[in-house]
């Protein structure tokens, strides 16, 4: 059965060892902030809707859009940022004022206080979707950390290695959990192997979105 926003958990996530880099603050946002986030989301999408980027192997699983400065995109063009929609020769929205105080309270007490992203891609996994293992690395500055949050429904979160073939962990992510990647650990594999269809907390919203907040430029 699916949580209210304020529901506690039943159960504990299962312990995993976090390697050096990565900070997880299970519960950041509350329930008040998760529906002001999603209300954000919304208005993102509705100048800029999800859409599913070409890939090298196809098409993605995840719908995605983006806010900022810029935005990530693949087509056959390749893996880039850019400072335009796909769609359109506008610019992407602007980072709302609530995702930069979220981004700003979840790296607070990390190696990186003044990480302030210039970028945002939104990824919407629908029933069935996923992402695969792979790195974020068309950004600048890898000295920046990567920050996630996420809404909606639980998902496994796949920590890899520093290669492909490295072992993997999974860690459960629920609506309003934060994940911080930097470091050590900012070039590590990463993806998403399921999301749990149903456990959205959110009234209106069926799947889960995450907001990857980058220094892109």
């Amino acid at each position: 059965m699916p949580r209210t926003p304020s529901q506690p958990r039943l159960f504990a996530d299962p312990a995993v060892n976090l390697p050096p880099g990565f900070y997880y603050r299970p519960g950041a946002v509350g329930a008040d902030g998760q529906r002001d986030l999603y209300a954000a989301v919304q208005e993102i999408a509705r100048v800029a809707p999800f859409t599913h980027a070409r890939t090298r192997n196809g098409m993605t699983s995840a719908a995605m859009t983006n806010c900022g400065e810029a935005g990530w995109w693949s087509d056959p063009k390749g893996y880039r940022y850019q400072t335009h929609r796909p769609d359109s020769p506008e610019p992407w929205p602007p980072l709302p004022d609530i995702f930069l105080k979220i981004a700003a309270a979840a790296v607070a007490e990390t190696p990186w206080p003044d990480f302030v992203p210039d970028a945002c891609l939104l990824n919407f996994y629908g029933e069935g979707a996923k992402m695969g293992l792979h790195q974020d690395r068309d950004e600048k500055d890898f000295s920046q950390p990567i920050v996630t949050v996420s809404l909606g429904d639980d998902g496994d979160f796949l920590i890899g290695g520093l290669t492909r073939t490295g072992r993997s962990e999974v860690l459960p992510l629920h609506s309003g959990d934060v994940l911080v990647m930097g470091g050590d650990s900012r070039m590590r594999f990463h993806g998403i192997r399921k999301v749990h269809s149903g456990t959205s907390p959110l009234p209106g919203l069926a799947g889960r979105i995450s907001l990857t907040f980058r220094k892109a430029l």
